[in-house]
């Protein structure tokens, strides 16, 4: 359904204004758009466009528009045209980004296109699970060990066969080399997450089970994992 076509429903729309905010409000944003009504929908007001959204809400049933008012404000409109479930399990979005405006209005528009075109532009060769593992090898190469975990939950949670982080890790003890791997790697939540993975398959546990006990373990709620 083209915007035209509900555009006049907008100015009854339930506003939500973040911009300022830092922190993890994207649960809150789901759950109120999990909670609005078909024919309904919501304005969120942000700094910079707010791509990240996107994909969330139209997995849920909402068809979006946005207009840029002036250099740092954005109000995105989505009207929800139908009722769905999400199907997508989309986790741990880039909350980091939104430390950025604090800093400067612009840069928070840069970093966010700039992980738009990483992760969701249609010309890049390499699916998105070998990415995953590239950016966790990175990132473990860079000490993150935060950025890491949530990049093996996020693969997992993809698709990504537990064989594939066999291979990683032994990779990472080649070349970090078996003392670091042990004092560095073997203690972090990092391989806590990937030892969870390995034991509930060993015992027979289907992968939807592994994902939820994964989300509930090493979500944003972990003080090893979130961003703040």
């Amino acid at each position: 359904m083209p915007f035209e076509d509900w555009k006049d429903k907008i100015d009854e729309f339930k506003v939500k204004d973040v911009r300022g905010l830092s922190g993890n409000f994207f649960p809150g944003l789901k759950k109120l758009a999990m909670k609005t009504p078909k024919d309904h929908g919501l304005e969120i007001i942000q700094t910079f466009e707010p791509i990240p959204l996107y994909e969330v809400m139209e997995d849920l049933g909402f068809e979006y528009h946005t207009e840029k008012i002036d250099e740092n404000e954005f109000h995105a409109y989505f009207y929800r045209v139908e009722l769905k479930e999400a199907q997508k399990d989309i986790p741990m979005r880039p909350v980091a980004l939104t430390n950025m405006p604090i800093i400067d209005e612009g840069l928070g528009e840069i970093a966010v296109e700039f992980w738009d075109l990483t992760w969701n532009d249609n010309n890049r060769f390499l699916d998105y699970e070998t990415r995953l593992l590239l950016s966790l090898t990175n990132a473990v190469g860079a000490g993150r060990m935060r950025q890491a975990s949530r990049e093996l939950i996020k693969a997992y949670i993809q698709g990504t066969d537990s064989r594939a982080f066999d291979d990683v890790f032994e990779l990472l003890a080649w070349n970090q080399g078996i003392g670091y791997f042990s004092s560095e790697i073997g203690p972090s939540t990092l391989f806590k997450a990937y030892k969870t993975i390995k034991k509930m398959e060993q015992k027979g546990i289907e992968r939807e089970k592994i994902c939820a006990k994964l989300k509930e373990e090493f979500g944003d709620k972990n003080p090893d994992i979130k961003v703040i």
